[in-house]
């Protein structure tokens, strides 16, 4: 326990905001290192593998992340001096996910020599935060077959067996520019307000069974350039929230056919995702009494092609706020837990 305190206060007092994590990515393989592992690293990637790895029995990926957002500018404290009080360690990272980045070393380390139907890789994988190609997109073709995986997220040790996917939309509504005395022009602003209207109200006929309907929000609106001047353009942004009875490309294809507005996404590989509850780690969750719930956040469970449930110590509601903390004692039960979980997972 100790010794995963002082792992996460190094890490907290390092700064590892995404794509910067080589400071972070040092004090996890120098860690591992000392601990007569083999570690490896690619990139900020850092892994290790059972040291009896057999190809011949499935693995199990224990993984989290080790970058950060950067600090809100409300922090009443320094983000990057880590400091206990009540009970509590604050810092940046220090819920979001370093204390499971400790507690899945801390678990690897109890573990890894222990007779075993599976083989471990543990894997503290860079940019989550901001969905970046260099994380475990990068890691994970150059890793042994996966067979399945658990992922280190805040979730207070609740098995997420469901997450919703993430589609940012950047929506351009247009029109023509003319004088505002003279009611010349098109106003864009009016175009915007019609499909604006839209997305409020549009319910996707399919809902799903886990994760209900797809949601949509807008967030952003910008527009003209003075007021005496007819907007030609107004811009929004769209935050939908996938289920996982609908592609995000078939998201996309009701989206314009519905609107005025040309509609691009940022990105559609961040998929909803989920595992069977016929699955043995849903199962092993079900056997130790670990509530299971719907994620509406996303994690790097959409880069895997495997089953995984997301499951992790502190609370999601702490992340990327002012003075982020973790309790000192979510820690202590994680890293029980997480052993519990893993033991009887690998031993079915």
């Amino acid at each position: 326990m100790n010794e995963a305190i002082e792992l996460l206060k190094q890490l907290i007092a390092t700064p590892s905001f995404s794509k910067e994590e080589d400071a972070t990515a040092d004090i996890i393989f120098d860690f591992l290192q000392k601990k007569s592992l083999a570690p490896q690293r690619l990139k900020n990637n850092v892994w290790v593998s059972s040291p009896d790895f057999n190809p011949l029995k499935p693995v199990l990926l224990l993984n989290s992340h080790h970058d950060t957002v950067r600090p809100a500018a409300s922090y009443t404290c320094d983000p990057f001096e880590p400091t206990i009080k009540d009970g509590k360690l604050f810092g940046l990272g220090s819920n979001d996910a370093g204390a499971s980045v400790v507690s899945l070393i801390q678990t690897f380390c109890q573990i890894y020599n222990k007779p075993s139907t599976y083989n471990l890789i543990l894997a503290i994988s860079a940019e989550e935060e901001i969905s970046g190609e260099n994380g475990l997109a990068l890691l994970l073709p150059r890793l042994p077959l996966i067979d399945c995986a658990i992922v280190g997220e805040p979730t207070q040790m609740k098995a997420a067996i469901a997450e919703r996917g993430l589609m940012v939309l950047d929506c351009t509504a247009r029109g023509v520019s003319g004088h505002a005395a003279r009611n010349e022009g098109d106003n864009a602003l009016y175009r915007a307000a019609d499909d604006l209207a839209w997305f409020r109200s549009f319910s996707f006929p399919k809902k799903s069974p886990l994760m209900g309907e797809v949601k949509m929000t807008v967030t952003q609106i910008a527009a003209g350039t003075q007021h005496n001047v007819i907007p030609d353009e107004c811009r929004f942004v769209v935050d939908v929230r996938p289920t996982d009875v609908y592609s995000n490309e078939e998201i996309l294809t009701i989206i314009r056919s519905g609107v005025q507005s040309e509609v691009r996404p940022r990105s559609t590989r961040h998929k909803a995702s989920a595992i069977s509850e016929d699955h043995y780690l849903v199962q092993t969750a079900v056997a130790m009494d670990i509530p299971l719930f719907i994620s509406p956040t996303t994690s790097d469970i959409v880069r895997m092609n495997f089953p995984a449930i997301k499951m992790g110590v502190g609370d999601s509601a702490r992340s990327h706020q002012a003075d982020e903390f973790v309790y000192i004692s979510e820690i202590e039960e994680g890293i029980k837990k997480y052993i519990e979980f893993v033991q009887q997972f690998c031993n079915q």
